[in-house]
């Protein structure tokens, strides 16, 4: 079966940790098991039918670089965790537009070179797919990239809370253009966001009555850097809809990101508080810390979304694909519990192997 062509919009830390996990995961001593994988085989479809052929960035330390050098670039800081051989893919200079963000312009520097032609650059390269990694705030550019997209006939995939994939206008867009449209808003592996609506069922299951929680985020990435200086709120909205979503009734939720700690590097950590009342009232308290590493987070996932758009443009579907964004996405358009969104994206594989 030919490779899944992608294209990457943002060649950050989620962009190195996919890159390397392609690699990975590629290895033959790998093969057995996959641990760490979600779905190691997606409706036939494993990691190694993944091929990314083009990437767009702004940074002067990874603009006209191979992406295998790029993705270890400053001030990228996922942890390094497999070779990257060359891989003949150059990073093109995109439009700056509002890719970076106030407090990001301190770590970032800005290519001088002149920005590509974006649909001329998916075309050549044969992209099937378009992966939005943009900073949070960048929603004029991810916007751009979603008309590039629409341009040279690519599916798009938006990992970032700028709405795309939930605006009625731009689902209308791809689907009149016949292809699929995911989004918004990645979910993680392991996330903070996953564990707290599973902590919410299971103790709503149990006959608990959930009277106050809130789920606090602290990161070091520069995802998190631009997130405080500009879609703090936007994600703390998101998020806690999403949190809220998981109780049958209404309550007190907050969750969201609160601060960025630079020498956390690219680990977060999170803190939950959940309190209720059981039995006759009695009352119950949670407090905990989970710590994860940011950028590998992202890996399993953009997996298994890839795959699945590769399914859906297999079977010439378009617009928004609703099982899909309900499984991979925070900010889905419709958005479903954890298990039936499962169930949804289960039977969207079985109807599309």
């Amino acid at each position: 079966m030919p490779k899944i062509k992608v294209a990457l919009i943002g060649v950050g830390n989620c962009a190195s940790a996919l890159i390397q996990g392609l690699q990975y995961y590629g290895k033959p001593e790998k093969q057995v098991g996959l641990h760490g994988l979600r779905n190691p085989s997606l409706a036939g479809l494993t990691p190694n039918d993944i091929e990314i052929v083009a990437a767009f960035d702004v940074d002067g330390r990874k603009v006209g670089k191979d992406l295998a050098d790029a993705i270890f670039a400053a001030p990228n800081n996922a942890p390094k965790v497999a070779e990257v051989p060359q891989l003949g893919v150059t990073v093109q200079k995109g439009p700056l537009l509002d890719g970076i963000g106030d407090s990001v312009k301190t770590v970032v520097t800005i290519s001088q070179a002149e920005a590509s032609n974006v649909a001329s650059v998916l075309e050549q390269s044969k992209t099937e797919i378009v992966l939005n990694l943009l900073p949070s705030g960048a929603a004029k550019a991810s916007g751009f990239y979603a008309q590039q997209a629409l341009a040279a006939g690519c599916a798009f995939i938006n990992a970032t809370p700028n709405l795309i994939a939930s605006s009625p206008e731009w689902a209308e867009l791809f689907q009149d253009a016949g292809l699929p449209l995911v989004g918004d808003d990645l979910v993680d592996q392991v996330g903070s966001t996953a564990l707290h609506k599973t902590l919410l069922q299971l103790l709503s299951k149990n006959g608990v009555k959930i009277a106050e929680t809130y789920q606090l985020d602290v990161g070091g990435g520069t995802e998190s850097l631009d997130t405080m200086d500009r879609t703090r709120d936007a994600k703390r909205v998101i998020k806690t809809e999403a949190v809220a979503s998981s109780l049958p009734y209404p309550t007190e939720v907050v969750a969201g990101s609160t601060d960025y700690v630079d020498f956390l590097q690219n680990k977060r950590d999170s803190y939950f508080w959940i309190s209720g009342t059981y039995f006759c009232d009695a009352p119950m308290r949670i407090d905990l810390k989970f710590s994860t590493v940011d950028a590998p987070n992202a890996g399993s996932v953009l997996f298994d979304v890839i795959r699945a758009v590769k399914l859906a443009l297999n079977q010439k579907q378009k617009g928004t694909i609703e099982p899909v964004c309900a499984y991979g996405f925070k900010h889905p358009p419709k958005s479903l519990k954890l298990e039936t969104a499962e169930a949804a994206f289960k039977k969207f594989l079985e109807e599309n192997a």
